[in-house]
């Protein structure tokens, strides 16, 4: 059965080259995944369209609404079955990371609530969401381009969706270290080359020079992954030698 994700936005044009581009466009036509957009303004009450108000207590910019958050996302439940994984995309949120992506591409069905403006009224957040994602330490103008990187990350695990499925398993992170470094076709680029060991036909020199490789790169670039892939990895080793 295809994984179905809801996206309910203000700007659903937004995603019209994304769903139909790439991976993610090919998994669309494959029937992998079921992707449907939704409005939040189509559920508006007044004849302006109105989906925001200022906020209480004073402030800059807009809040999103109560009523047409809840009615979009009790329309959209009515679609199908189960009712999914509700998930607001927040700085507030758990950063994305590939565990999480991998706990993602096992469910059913996601629903992405993407905000714009100020945000959403906090009883949106305490009466309907069940997790909330960021993708980091920065500021986006909305939840849109944030919803587009679960989206991708999670239909890229599904089975299929790549052409060649066990190529998920040496990306950066799927193993909690980084992607070794690659190599094509020239072998001599302005006087720079492809290493040796590349080129032997030993393929498992090869493995042992590319975990070398990630390992190093993890350690170099990002000293935070290093730490949880030790940690990790010396806890698995004390585990095996006290069974």
């Amino acid at each position: 059965m295809a994984l179905r994700i809801d996206i309910l936005t203000l700007f659903v044009e937004m995603f019209d080259g994304f769903l139909d581009a790439g991976i993610v466009g090919r998994a669309v036509r494959r029937g992998l995944v079921d992707v449907h957009r939704t409005n939040f303004r189509d559920f508006a009450t007044d004849s302006y369209g109105s989906v925001d108000d200022a906020p209480f207590g004073g402030g800059p910019g807009m809040v999103l609404m109560c009523q047409p958050v809840f009615d979009a996302v009790e329309h959209v439940r009515k679609q199908a079955q189960p009712d999914g994984t509700l998930i607001m995309l927040s700085p507030q949120g758990r950063p994305l990371d590939q565990q999480l992506v991998g706990d993602l591409a096992q469910r059913e069905r996601l629903i992405l609530l993407a905000g714009h403006y100020e945000g959403f009224d906090e009883r949106i957040r305490t009466g309907l969401v069940d997790m909330e994602i960021s993708l980091g330490d920065f500021v986006l103008s909305g939840g849109e381009v944030a919803a587009m990187a679960v989206v991708d990350a999670v239909v890229r695990l599904l089975p299929g969706a790549l052409g060649k499925d066990a190529s998920t398993h040496e990306e950066s992170f799927s193993d909690g270290l980084l992607e070794y470094p690659q190599y094509t076709r020239p072998r001599e680029y302005r006087e720079m080359g492809v290493p040796d060991v590349l080129l032997n036909g030993d393929h498992a020199k090869i493995m042992r020079w590319r975990l070398e490789q990630s390992k190093l790169r993890t350690m170099q670039r990002r000293p935070d992954l290093w730490e949880k892939y030790v940690r990790k990895n010396s806890g698995e080793e004390q585990d095996r030698r006290g069974s």
